[in-house]
C-alpha cells in the first residue's frame, strides 16, 4: 500500500491529553509512575478507562507506584516493524510485572541508563524474573516515555 512507509518515519508517540490517561503522561513528565484506581473498590487498572471493570464505578483517582518490577517476558524485534526503529534493531522490548500491582504489566524498553538508546542492553543478557525499575525518557515537551533499567531487588 503506497505511503505506509512514510506514515511512521518519525518516532511514534502517544496522545498525551486524552481524558482517561492525561494524568498518566503528566506524571511521567514529572518522573512518576501512577496508576488509575477505582475510588470505590480500590482496584488499580491499566490502561486507564472511564469505568472500573471490577465494580463498574465511574469514580477514579490516581495512585503513585514505586516503579519497581520484574521482567515477566521479553522479545527482540528482527527486523523492526516500524521504519522509525530501523537504526536501533535489534532492541529489547520487555513486559514488566509491577511489584506493587502484580496484575498489571507494562511494556517498554530495557535500557542501560536513563539517557541510553533503546538498543543499549544486549538482549542475550536478559533474564525472566530480573528486577527492573522505571526511568523516564522525555521525547517532546508533552511526551515522556517510561523505560526500564536493571535494579537491585527492591530498589526504587
Amino acid at each position: 500500500m503506497a505511503g505506509n512507509e512514510d506514515m511512521i518515519k518519525a518516532w511514534p508517540l502517544p496522545v498525551t491529553d486524552a481524558p482517561d490517561d492525561a494524568e498518566f503522561y503528566a506524571a511521567a513528565r514529572r518522573g512518576e509512575l501512577v496508576m488509575q484506581a477505582c475510588s470505590d473498590c480500590g482496584q488499580l487498572r491499566f490502561p486507564p478507562r472511564p469505568m472500573c471493570p471490577a465494580c463498574r464505578s465511574l469514580q477514579r483517582q490516581w495512585r503513585q507506584l514505586a516503579g519497581c518490577g520484574h521482567i515477566w517476558s521479553f522479545t527482540v524485534p528482527h527486523p523492526p516493524l516500524l521504519p522509525a526503529f530501523n537504526d536501533f534493531a535489534p532492541y529489547p522490548v520487555i513486559v514488566v510485572e509491577l511489584d506493587d500491582a502484580p496484575h498489571i504489566r507494562l511494556v517498554g524498553n530495557l535500557v542501560a541508563d536513563a539517557n541510553a538508546a533503546i538498543n543499549s542492553v544486549d538482549p542475550k543478557t536478559i533474564r525472566i524474573g530480573e528486577p527492573v525499575r522505571t526511568v523516564f525518557a522525555p521525547m517532546t515537551d508533552d511526551a515522556t516515555l517510561i523505560r526500564w533499567m536493571r535494579s537491585a531487588e527492591g530498589e526504587a
